[in-house]
């Protein structure tokens, strides 16, 4: 992949290693995770620290998916994520695409190898990179660690022009994610929202 800043340690997670399926073992033990396309995709590594990168955090851990969004399954391994905080899960064999704002599942078609294979070789848009591009085109950057702040939030109808792009801890970004899921996932299509500037700090 291209535009690598950051590759993971060697697996350090012996426990949540032993638990994925053969095709993702194969692939972490030549990288435990990476951060590619300058921050437009992160695969997670079998890792204790950072805890960011961790995959057992992101599975099991306090602010773990599943028990944070009603239709990820405990079973499902949040494998990676792309620049904005939506989750790329692997459910049995197959690849699903969780949209982190709405709480959306989509089936992808593609196992995990595959799925890299598909990112390689069309990795604009197999990850829709175009916000990205433009945020990095402006002068901005991601560091390891960090995703990209949208606001207002995607799935609010409002001109591109309007959005405001930030970096942010991953953390906190997945958590205001969770939090606005939660807030939006009974309203109606085209409900009226009023949204906080600050709502993401």
């Amino acid at each position: 992949m291209k535009g690598v800043i950051y590759q993971g340690e060697p697996v350090s997670d012996a426990a949540t290693f032993a638990r994925l399926p053969l095709a993702m073992q194969n692939y972490l033990l030549q990288c435990n995770g990476l951060l590619a396309y300058q921050g437009g995709l992160h695969l997670r590594g079998c890792c204790l620290a950072p805890e960011w990168h961790s995959l057992r955090h992101a599975w099991e851990g306090e602010a773990a998916l599943a028990a944070r969004y009603q239709k990820v399954r405990p079973t499902d391994i949040p494998f990676a994520e792309d620049y904005a905080g939506n989750q790329f899960l692997l459910r049995g064999e197959e690849v699903v695409f969780l949209d982190a704002e709405t709480g959306e599942i989509a089936y992808l078609q593609v196992d995990f190898e595959k799925f890299i294979q598909g990112v390689e070789k069309f990795p604009q848009q197999a990850l829709g990179l175009e916000v990205l591009i433009s945020y990095l085109k402006g002068g901005g950057h991601l560091r390891p660690g960090e995703l990209l702040s949208i606001q207002p939030p995607q799935c609010v109808e409002a001109p591109n022009q309007q959005r405001t792009l930030r970096p942010q801890p991953t953390a906190e970004r997945l958590a205001f994610l969770a939090n606005f899921y939660r807030q939006i996932r009974n309203l109606p299509d085209g409900q009226a929202l009023r949204i906080s500037p600050s709502a993401d700090h």
